[in-house]
């Protein structure tokens, strides 16, 4: 399959460098098309590995993958153009956080939450939220933890969120241990799941 993964920092490049390994086709999406991140990952991720703009990754992407920080993830969608996001599964991974005043802050907490502001802006995307609670390491090897610790999705779509079940299959989730908590609504489904309003 081909996906697309905005974001070129730790967790974009880790889960794209593990599908690759999967045997998947993977173009991270950045700003411009020469980040020297990007075109560093590609090069040495090997065969099916590529670089391109958010627009470009998201046309080539069967599914997209947001790995920028939530604080940004409008903007980097906006970049990547509704139209090449039009139907496809959208996996969010992120999570708003900032330092500000020396602290660590989420914004937004409880009120919404990114993965809620992602559909509304692209409401014929297929969003799903998954993995922003763990380290990216984990993502891809929930083995690096041990013990029965579980994963959640969630989204509005049923046919996604299954195809995202099946995706964490694949890195290493059994089913047993992926929390489907359905669609999004006033409660807490979008966001992390524990009441931290993480989004």
């Amino acid at each position: 399959m081909r996906y697309a993964v905005l974001g070129t920092g730790m967790v974009g490049r880790t889960l794209g460098g593990r599908l690759i390994e999967l045997g998947h086709e993977v173009r991270l999406g950045s700003r411009t098309s020469d980040n020297p991140a990007a075109v560093e990952w590609a090069a040495a991720a090997g065969a099916g590995a590529d670089a391109g703009t958010f627009a470009e990754a998201a046309a080539f992407g069967e599914v997209v993958v947001n790995a920028v920080g939530g604080r940004v993830a409008l903007a980097a969608l906006e970049a990547a153009g509704a139209e090449n996001l039009g139907g496809k599964v959208l996996v969010d991974v992120s999570n708003p956080l900032a330092f500000e005043e020396g602290e660590l802050r989420l914004s937004p907490v409880e009120s919404d939450s990114v993965g809620e502001q992602i559909q509304r802006a692209f409401p014929h995307a297929r969003v799903v939220k998954t993995l922003n609670t763990v380290n990216c390491l984990v993502m891809v090897d929930p083995a690096r933890v041990p013990g029965e610790h579980q994963v959640f999705v969630c989204g509005e779509d049923a046919g996604a969120r299954e195809q995202v079940v099946a995706l964490l299959g694949e890195f290493g989730w059994p089913a047993r241990r992926v929390l489907d908590l359905g669609v999004s609504g006033r409660h807490a489904p979008w966001r992390c799941g524990c009441r931290c309003g993480s989004a």
